[in-house]
């Protein structure tokens, strides 16, 4: 695999460590794009500096999960969120109760939306201020 490849999957996954360390070893012209990466790489880190950099969050990142709040026996409601908590805070002060729980569910699972299939990866795209209500899922 090549430096860019990793880079460009660590920024859409959100791995902001990886995508922090393979940032300074570019930067630090200890690796190129063009590269393939290897484990002897990441030894040639100065993890001072990237733990700067993670901590100042230089790339920018702003984790956003997805999770699952049961409303009842066959409802649930999904939504955009930094934390668990943070999802149990708005649900509750949308819908002026308690879930009954939350759960993290992956951006990759596929739903079908319309004519199209798509992820949650892909939908969180088209928020822009989190937390957010995604949609709701009712089981038969």
């Amino acid at each position: 695999m090549l430096v860019r490849e990793a880079y460009i999957d660590a920024i859409m996954y959100e791995e902001s460590t990886l995508a922090h360390l393979i940032h300074h070893l570019i930067s630090e012209r200890k690796v190129s794009l063009e590269d393939p990466l290897s484990s002897q790489d990441f030894r040639r880190a100065d993890m001072e500096k990237v733990t700067d950099m993670i901590t100042r969050n230089t790339l920018g990142f702003q984790k956003i999960n997805l999770y699952s709040l049961k409303i009842s026996q066959k409802k649930f409601i999904f939504i955009f969120a930094d934390s668990g908590q943070a999802a149990v805070d708005y649900f509750t002060n949308t819908f002026h109760q308690l879930p009954l729980n939350c759960h993290e569910i992956s951006l990759d699972f596929e739903i079908s939306r319309g004519n199209e299939i798509t992820s949650f990866r892909v939908l969180k795209k088209e928020f822009e201020k989190f937390p957010a209500l995604v949609g709701s899922f009712e089981r038969y």
